[in-house]
C-alpha cells in the first residue's frame, strides 16, 4: 500500500481547442473535469496499475464538495481534512499544434491547525494495518504555508520504515532533503530554483548534503537522471512520443515508485519512470498512462552510469 500526499489539490479542468491564440474568444471542442493535484495524479496511475493507495487530501468549500463525491468514485482509500476556503483549481488549454497553457490557482490559505490535522491523517495511514510500503508527496503547497509543513510527514514514514519520495519544489523541496527523504524527485527547473545552481550535479549534491538519499531528476525530452553522491545514473527520454504532456511527470513519480516498491535497482525504477512518463503523453489528460505502451518502453530504454 501506497499513502499518497496531494498538499494542494485541485478541479482539473483540460479545455481543448482547435488553436491557442491569446486575446480572442475561443470554442472549447471538449471538457474534462476531473480531481487532480500532482499526488492525485499519482495515485490514479499506480491504481490502474492495480496498486492500493490511501490519499490524504486537504479540500474546502463547493469545488472541495466536489472533489469529495469525485474521488470516492475512483475507489481507493481516501482520508479528507476539511479546510477553510475554496480548493483551487486548474486550467489546461490544449490543442493539436502547441504546447498546453496550464493556468494554476493558488490554493486556500490553510492555518497551522489545519496542517496538524493532515499530519494526525497521514501518520494513521502510514501506520494503517498492512504498514505502507511508501509515502509519496507530490505538488505544491498552497502559497503562504511554511515549507516545513512536510517534515512530520516524512520522519513519521521513515520512523515507520516506509520509503519516501518527495515530489516538491522550492522551499518545500529543501525541507524534504532536511528531514532525509528517500527520494527527492525535482525537474531541472525545480531544482534550480530551489538550490540556486544552474549546474544540475551542484544542485542534486547540494540536496544531498542536506540529507536526501537520491535525487532523480526529471528532464523533460532529455530524459531522467538519479543523482548520488558516488554517481549519476541516466536514462534517455523515449524518442518520438508526441502529445499532451501535462502530467508525464507524474506518471513518471508513478512509475518510480512502483518500481522501487517491488524491490527494482535504481537503473530499473529510471526506466520505469521515463516509460510511464512517456505513455501519459499518449494519453489526453493527466493521471493516466498507455499501459501496454509503457510496458513496451521500459523494455527498450537503455541506462547509462558514471561516476563522480
Amino acid at each position: 500500500m501506497i499513502v499518497v500526499v496531494t498538499p494542494n489539490p485541485a478541479v482539473d479542468v483540460t479545455y481543448r481547442v482547435d488553436e491557442q491564440r491569446i486575446g480572442t474568444t475561443q470554442r472549447v471542442r471538449s471538457v474534462e473535469r476531473r480531481p487532480g493535484g500532482k499526488g492525485l495524479n499519482v495515485a490514479r496511475v499506480l491504481a490502474a496499475e492495480d496498486v492500493v493507495t490511501h490519499s490524504v487530501l486537504p479540500l474546502g468549500g463547493a469545488s472541495g464538495t466536489w472533489m469529495v463525491d469525485a474521488v470516492a468514485a475512483l475507489g481507493q482509500p481516501v482520508t479528507v481534512v476539511s479546510v477553510p476556503g475554496e480548493t483551487r483549481s486548474t486550467i489546461t488549454v490544449v490543442d493539436d499544434l502547441a504546447h498546453p497553457t496550464m493556468f494554476g490557482e493558488p490554493g486556500p490559505d490553510v492555518p497551522a491547525r489545519t496542517w496538524l490535522r493532515v499530519d494526525e491523517a497521514v501518520r494513521a495511514a502510514v501506520h494503517a494495518a498492512p504498514d505502507a510500503d511508501a509515502l509519496v508527496i507530490a505538488g505544491s503547497l498552497p502559497v503562504g504555508s511554511p515549507p516545513d509543513v512536510v517534515v512530520p510527514w516524512i520522519t513519521d514514514a521513515l520512523a515507520a520504515g516506509a520509503l519516501v519520495v518527495a515530489d516538491l519544489a522550492g522551499p518545500a523541496l529543501l525541507a524534504a532533503a532536511d528531514a532525509g527523504a528517500t527520494i527527492c524527485k525535482p525537474n531541472r527547473d525545480e531544482l534550480a530554483e530551489a538550490t540556486g545552481r544552474t549546474d544540475e550535479r551542484a544542485g542534486a549534491l547540494d540536496l544531498l548534503r542536506r540529507g536526501a538519499g537520491t535525487v532523480v531528476v526529471s528532464r523533460g525530452s532529455a530524459g531522467i537522471a538519479a543523482h548520488t553522491v558516488d554517481a549519476v545514473v541516466e536514462v534517455p527520454a523515449v524518442p518520438g512520443v508526441t502529445g499532451n504532456p501535462t502530467g508525464a511527470g507524474d506518471a513518471a513519480t508513478a512509475g518510480l515508485v512502483l518500481a522501487l516498491t517491488r524491490g527494482t535497482d535504481i537503473a530499473t525504477a529510471l526506466r520505469t519512470a521515463a516509460a510511464f512518463g512517456a505513455a501519459a503523453v499518449l494519453r489526453p489528460v493527466a493521471g493516466e498512462i498507455d499501459h501496454d505502451a509503457a510496458h513496451r518502453f521500459t523494455t527498450d530504454l537503455e541506462t547509462t552510469r558514471s561516476h563522480a
